[in-house]
């Protein structure tokens, strides 16, 4: 079975930095995408960053130029840094990967999510 972990979240004020990590475990036979998502209190779960297997990148609006997705292919890891956080950053975040498990079906698979907390 396929397992995404995350790394802990945390909190920070704003302005401040924190880098998140998911490694994804299990019977994987490829891995396209990988990326972040992140639900606020209320609101739906948006999309914030991915990264391909090639490394093209796209970001959500509101984190161009704060936040960096990369990737360790060779680890199955997919990073989040983000900076000069917000306030409105606040959110459970969600890692995932769109992969090919060992029934050879595409499939995403999620996180548990991890919660970043950021104060004025």
């Amino acid at each position: 079975q396929v397992h995404l972990m995350e790394s802990r979240g945390g909190f920070v004020q704003a302005g401040g930095s924190l880098r998140l990590s998911c490694t994804a475990s299990g019977s994987i036979f490829g891995i396209n995408d990988m990326g972040w998502y992140r639900q606020a209190p209320g609101e739906g779960r948006d999309l914030v960053a991915t990264i391909s297997s090639g490394g093209s990148t796209m970001y959500a609006d509101s984190v161009k130029g704060r936040f960096t997705v990369s990737r360790d292919n060779d680890k199955n890891t997919v990073f989040l840094q983000m900076s000069s956080l917000k306030p409105e950053d606040t959110a459970v975040y969600f890692c995932y990967a769109h992969l090919r498990d060992d029934r050879s079906r595409w499939r995403d698979y999620w996180g548990q999510g991890t919660q970043v907390t950021v104060s004025s």
